[in-house]
């Protein structure tokens, strides 16, 4: 072999090696610090918005819009009851919630035993809302059941991703 060949293989592999330490730094950084979790606009707003424009909100809050669609006695709010999150709610507007500790989720779960994309919630075409555990690791239940296939949530059911309860509310 050629001296230029053993030092360009020489090289390509402190290259490589760098590259794996660079990985497993960050692989411990995450398992130590965990995932950044954001504050929502809702929960961020009521503490560094001025008072007169905390008044003008309230009442855009406590109204959430209703979609034509929607049936008499349907939930309109998905409350978080126990976990880390509990008191949070999100407003139920016909859009589809993901649950998981991604960071693009509609709830970012802090909890050890959620998936990052651990779960989503989407109405269907009669207006009733429904649950589908996308394939996490310790599963969604409905009711103390696990969830293998999407499954309609009854109002005030609790939804339990690891240590985190959520129900759909009126």
């Amino acid at each position: 072999m050629s001296e230029l060949t053993l030092t360009v293989m020489r090289l390509g592999f402190l290259a490589v090696l760098w590259l794996f330490v660079i990985v497993a730094v960050q692989v411990i950084r995450s398992d130590l610090f965990g995932t950044r979790v954001t504050q929502r606009a809702g929960r961020r707003d009521a503490g560094t918005r001025p008072p007169q424009q905390r008044q003008q909100a309230a009442p855009q809050a406590q109204q959430p819009p209703q979609s034509p669609r929607q049936r008499r006695g349907a939930p309109t709010k998905l409350v978080v009851s126990e976990g880390s999150l509990a008191g949070t709610t999100v407003a139920l507007q016909g859009q589809t919630i993901t649950l998981g500790r991604a960071h693009d989720s509609t709830i970012v779960l802090d909890d050890d035993y959620a998936s990052s994309r651990h779960a989503r919630i989407y109405p269907d075409r009669d207006g009733q809302w429904i649950v589908e555990d996308l394939g996490s690791t310790n599963g969604t239940y409905l009711d103390r059941n696990r969830l293998t296939t999407p499954t309609p949530v009854p109002l005030g059911a609790p939804i339990r991703i690891g240590k985190t309860v959520i129900e759909l509310r009126k």
